[in-house]
């Protein structure tokens, strides 16, 4: 399964930059696609349906919203191990 990272982002969005972020910090390879170009966000919105910022891509799937609403769809998405999870987190 292709489980290549597209974000697309604006450049003033604070859930933009808290995604951009967390995915260096966790080694993870993305490309990232400037929803301030119009081509750019045109695309997204024939993709998604949204006008939204930030958008992931992971392979075929998709998730928007707050990178705190995003962020456990990613980790399950990508097959990562939740941080905590190993720690019993929430018991």
């Amino acid at each position: 399964m292709d489980k290549t990272v597209v974000i697309y982002t604006t450049p003033t969005c604070p859930d933009c930059h808290a995604l951009k972020r967390w995915l260096e910090a966790s080694g993870i390879p993305y490309e990232e696609r400037d929803l301030t170009d119009r081509a750019v966000m045109e695309e997204a919105k024939a993709k998604t349906g949204v006008r939204v910022a930030p958008i992931t891509f992971i392979g075929d799937e998709f998730f928007y919203g707050t990178f705190a609403d995003q962020r456990p769809k990613i980790v399950a998405a990508l097959g990562l191990i939740a941080e905590g999870a190993e720690k019993g987190a929430g018991s």
